[in-house]
């Protein structure tokens, strides 16, 4: 097995080898592209999140100065997704998304590790875990993804939340560790921030 095939196996590999390193410049290149466009140049955005992504859905926005080892080769984003500034995809495998899922300012969604044993690292090994993350969550500012996690659906991750275990559907959680809270379900349908009621015939 070759290192660019170890990227997404799990296996330890060299990630510095020519044919990884050539084409992965190829994709910064565009990063700094889509980094470089002005705010009017939306369709210019668009067009190029396509070309640097796995897969982009419809309506998907991100923010620049979007940060991503492989510009988002590994990334693959369903519809709507919507990401503020300073969104950092450590893409060395797969990033999955799902429809309507929002990233706060500066979330790191992180999919590569390294050895701890300090002689293999010295050498600058290292090995991936793909993370998925479900439909309709919001991940709050500062929060860190890490490697091989899987968030359900409809979950919210407080801001600066250190997520290092799988967190189920339909939660929120916090801290360091990300730790699950409680429950959505009742009181949110009628408060949207502390005492703050929603009023859906305004919206």
């Amino acid at each position: 097995m070759t290192d660019k095939e170890k990227m997404h196996s799990g296996d330890i590999y060299y990630p510095s080898g020519d044919e990884i390193m050539t084409e992965q410049l190829a994709c910064l290149d565009k990063l700094y592209d889509f980094n470089a466009t002005r705010p009017s140049e939306l369709d210019k955005r668009a067009e190029l999140l396509k070309e640097m992504f796995a897969e982009i859905g419809e309506d998907c926005y991100i923010e620049p100065p979007l940060h991503a080892n492989w510009a988002g080769k590994n990334v693959h984003f369903g519809k709507a997704v919507y990401a503020n500034f300073g969104l950092t995809l450590v893409d060395d495998t797969h990033i999955y998304v799902g429809d309507n899922t929002m990233f706060a300012p500066n979330v790191v969604v992180a999919t590569a590790g390294h050895p701890i044993n300090p002689e293999l690292r010295a050498k600058a090994y290292q090995y991936n875990m793909p993370v998925h993350i479900g439909k309709n969550c919001w991940l709050g500012a500062g929060v860190l993804v890490m490697p091989g996690v899987t968030i359900g659906d409809n979950t919210v991750i407080g801001a600066g939340s250190v997520v290092t275990k799988d967190i189920p559907s339909n939660v929120v959680a916090y801290g360091n560790p990300c730790r699950v809270i409680r429950e959505i379900g009742e009181h949110d349908k009628v408060y949207y921030y502390k005492d703050k009621k929603i009023n859906y015939e305004d919206l």
